[in-house]
């Protein structure tokens, strides 16, 4: 389980594809303190399980299912990745309970600011906008976030300024894909 507050911001160092998966290899830091292989960390909101590890970042396998599910297939060498480890049972619990399975994939398709706030419309599927609803909680790209408003063919979060900082959500434009968790 993830809580939806980003820990660290990581870049794809190589992605070794296979017919159907890949290899991601992740550059960081703060997310290797503690962490063993075995371990899980949300890669973009996505729980993937460390494979190996090395002085400035770890390997995890991506399986086709998770490549068909979710935007990790369109990710090249320097992307930048919202990184989370697993929630510790004794830690503190910011944002939402998060599994990490990601239920599919939204398209931006508006970006404003309002004073502090930068505002998100997110088209999705009817099937996963059944389950998104207003003042509830949403993790986009495993970002903790509160849905503003929600209509038959969208949604509406906002960012404040901290969170625009510490995650990649503001480096996002008009059209790009990102990964929903409802």
């Amino acid at each position: 389980m993830f809580t939806g507050i980003i820990e660290e911001i990581g870049s794809i160092e190589q992605i070794q594809k296979g017919v159907q998966s890949a290899v991601l290899s992740i550059q960081c830091k703060k997310v290797l303190e503690g962490t063993k292989i075995g371990d899980s960390i949300a890669v973009n909101g996505v729980c993937l399980t460390v494979t190996s590890m090395h002085v400035n970042g770890y390997t995890a396998d991506v399986m086709a299912e998770t490549l068909e599910r979710s935007s990790l297939a369109g990710l090249k060498k320097g992307s930048r990745v919202n990184l989370e480890r697993a929630m510790l049972a004794g830690g503190r619990f910011g944002g939402h309970m998060v599994s990490g399975h990601i239920d599919g994939t939204g398209r931006i398709v508006e970006i404003w600011k309002d004073d502090n706030a930068v505002w998100y419309t997110v088209q999705t599927s009817s099937r996963l906008l059944r389950y998104i609803v207003e003042k509830g909680s949403i993790a986009i790209d495993g970002i903790s976030l509160t849905v503003a408003k929600v209509s038959h063919t969208d949604f509406t979060v906002s960012l404040i300024p901290h969170t625009g900082e510490e995650t990649t959500l503001l480096k996002h434009r008009s059209g790009e894909i990102v990964n929903l968790e409802t």
